[in-house]
């Protein structure tokens, strides 16, 4: 043998080695690996700019509340509807209550501010102002059930260990307040309870279908007109 094939390279044995193989694509679910979609991902807290992270848990214990009642909310749900981690509602809640409690208060807000738009829409008619606020809380009863029966629920027997849901509370029956004064100066605390009583009441009588069947003439008018009737006819006494 020469010494130029004594150092030429085994070709024959280099072009028989076995090429790689590709890696075997995984099944998910009935699926390859390739067509799975992806997991959804917590949020870190730090993506969150000051305050957002604490009214998007609200937004989401709003809309699981709609879903489901109070009764059937947790944290951890809550959070993963907000999509944060576990962990994340602890930076502004101490636990469940507390989040139920600033649920409240931001409904208590909505509706004072639903109430006020009211009064504003009738500058100088007292009259006129309380015949709205009427018509608006039970509007706002029949838009958002399950907030108005949190509002009113347990958590309100503890609204004095939350001042932020006190004073939302405080601020909306003053909206009503006011406008019963300006209405009549000496009776106004009277008219203000009255008021809110009828509203209330028939608010729930109505969430509650407690109208449907009764043995009347005709139809019932809708909820929000109803209330009107009403306040218009104690009024007029």
């Amino acid at each position: 043998m020469s010494k130029a094939a004594l150092i030429r390279p085994p070709a024959a044995k280099a072009a028989s080695a076995k090429p790689a193989r590709a890696p075997r694509a995984t099944k998910a679910a009935g699926q390859p690996a390739a067509e799975r979609p992806p997991r959804p991902r917590a949020k870190a807290v730090g993506a969150y700019h000051h305050g957002e992270l604490r009214e998007a848990l609200l937004d989401a214990a709003e809309a699981l509340l709609a879903q489901r009642g109070a009764a059937g909310l947790s944290l951890r749900d809550v959070a993963r509807g907000a999509g944060v981690s576990h962990a994340a509602p602890y930076h502004h809640f101490a636990g469940l209550p507390e989040l139920l409690a600033a649920l409240a208060e931001r409904s208590f807000q909505q509706l004072g501010a639903a109430m006020q738009a009211g009064v504003d829409a009738h500058p100088g008619d007292a009259r006129e102002q309380l015949l709205a606020i009427a018509t608006a809380y039970v509007d706002f009863a029949q838009r958002r059930p399950a907030r108005f029966r949190l509002m009113f629920g347990p958590v309100l027997a503890s609204r004095h260990q939350h001042p932020g849901l006190d004073r939302a509370a405080e601020a909306s029956f003053r909206v009503l307040l006011d406008a019963a004064t300006r209405f009549d100066a000496a009776s106004g605390p009277l008219i203000a309870l009255t008021g809110w009583s009828l509203a209330h009441g028939l608010s729930h009588l109505s969430l509650d279908a407690a109208f449907t069947g009764l043995p009347l003439p005709g139809p019932l008018p809708e909820p929000a007109e109803l209330v009107r009737l009403m306040s218009a006819k104690v009024l007029s006494g």
